[in-house]
């Protein structure tokens, strides 16, 4: 069946031939092609994590800083409100004081036109009993 002449060892050196000859034209190119790529694909990969990992925290420090401030805007609300209320109570007082004052000083000048009036009338009384004092003496004598 098979003829083991002098073509069988021609057709073996060919065929290693063309192995070694396809392995050095195309097949370590294409396998450094391909290890590059895969190379080039897991540093992308690795860099992209690394970004995702980066952005994350930096989400996470914005967030962070973001419930900072307004912590701080709170307090500096419930600080101006405290403020404006403590305000609002002196300006009370102090209005409910200048009232009580004014209607003190508005008391003093009604007891004072009192008395003023009361003098005047014991005065006019005075005068009247003098004159009807008067009138009737005159009328007697």
């Amino acid at each position: 069946m098979f003829d083991f002449d002098a073509t069988l060892p021609l057709m073996a050196i060919q065929f290693l031939l063309l192995v070694f000859i396809l392995d050095k034209v195309f097949y370590t190119p294409f396998g450094k092609t391909l290890d590059d790529r895969s190379e080039y694909v897991r540093s992308k990969r690795v860099g992209s994590q690394e970004r995702l990992d980066q952005s994350k925290k930096m989400a996470e420090e914005y967030e962070a800083e973001l419930a900072e401030t307004r912590k701080q805007a709170q307090s500096i609300v419930a600080e101006a409100q405290a403020e404006a209320q403590t305000l609002a109570s002196a300006q009370m007082t102090e209005a409910q004081q200048e009232a009580q004052g004014q209607r003190e000083a508005a008391q003093k000048e009604i007891d004072q036109q009192k008395q003023a009036a009361m003098a005047t009338l014991d005065q006019q009384v005075d005068q009247l009993s003098n004159q009807i004092v008067e009138k009737l003496l005159s009328a007697a004598s």
